[in-house]
């Protein structure tokens, strides 16, 4: 069974709601005040929804996140079971500066078909589709990896970019990079949006590559997956008690490497909304009595497009 396409329309008015109710607070330098109204619009939302649904992906566990956090049931009770992974304001810094990169992000699978990550690291890679999957790997030298890259896409070293956050931690990687003479795209937050540059040409990403958040990396193999580009994670955990909360979760190989299709399975609907601009959507605008989103849609089963929609300002 896939997920009914009625539902991409009612997944996007609720993430499109949460940039618009974020939208206020754009620029005012208080991220945990703009995070709370997409948290609160997002949930409020969710819970009017015909599903009987899970969060897998949220804003923490249930000591850490008073809503949308992992294991909260959701939904009206009734009609689909699907997991659901959220990230109401990713790149809150973005948002509380008013800077390009914020955006409301939920993506939604069957029951049991997301990977159910620990809030902890994962070292990431993603390619488009226009690389062989057996070019690149996590395990490969950065030097390997570049290499195959540059052949597959009959591309000079030198021509490539590869997109990576930027900090302290990938420094090393980062030197390495500059002495192969690669372009770099340096991102300082929301690696959402960064992975999801491999997925067209247009965007000018080689690779992304680089240690980020799990979760993050969940919600961005949901839409790596309908664009048919390759992502690998493993995750990293840096103390007893982030190996005891993966435990709980069912992870007991810590060093395991995922490929994209152990972390979605089967069908699953990605939806990200503009909160300020970025390469792929919009930000949210103000006209007249009217908010003008854009929401960037992916579902494996149908449909990869960008939808704008109207919200009346109350």
């Amino acid at each position: 069974m896939s997920l009914e396409k009625d539902l991409i329309k009612k997944l996007v008015k609720i993430t499109s709601r949460a940039a618009v109710n974020c939208y206020k607070f754009l620029g005012k330098d208080n991220k945990k005040l703009a995070d709370k109204a997409a948290t609160d619009s997002m949930r409020n939302d969710l819970n009017n929804l015909e599903i009987s649904g899970e969060i897998v992906i949220g804003e923490g566990e249930l000591d850490e996140a008073p809503m949308l956090y992992i294991g909260e049931k959701l939904g009206k009770g009734y009609g689909p079971n699907i997991d659901i992974a959220v990230d109401p304001l990713e790149g809150t810094n973005f948002a509380a500066k008013n800077l390009p990169g914020a955006i409301s992000v939920l993506a939604v699978s069957e029951k049991g078909n997301l990977f159910n990550a620990p809030e902890t690291y994962m070292n990431k890679l993603a390619v488009g589709k226009d690389v062989p999957f057996d070019a690149t790997d996590i395990d490969f030298p950065i030097k390997k990896n570049i290499s195959n890259i540059a052949d597959s896409k009959n591309k000079k070293i030198n021509e490539l970019t590869v997109c990576i956050l930027d900090r302290p931690r990938h420094k090393e990687t980062i030197d390495e990079l500059k002495s192969l003479k690669v372009n770099l795209k340096l991102i300082s937050d929301g690696d959402i949006c960064g992975s999801l540059l491999v997925t067209d040409s247009k965007y000018n990403i080689d690779l992304f590559l680089g240690i980020g958040g799990g979760p993050e990396g969940v919600i961005s193999a949901s839409a790596l997956d309908a664009y048919g580009c390759k992502f690998q994670g493993r995750f990293i955990f840096e103390s007893d008690i982030d190996k005891d909360r993966a435990r709980k979760m069912g992870i007991t190989d810590y060093n395991k490497k995922y490929e994209l299709s152990e972390i979605v399975k089967g069908d699953s609907i990605f939806c990200a909304t503009g909160i300020t601009n970025t390469e792929m959507v919009a930000a949210v605008k103000k006209e007249n009595s009217k908010f003008i989103t854009e929401t960037l849609v992916t579902h494996k089963e149908s449909t990869i497009q960008v939808i704008k929609t109207e919200e009346a300002i109350a």
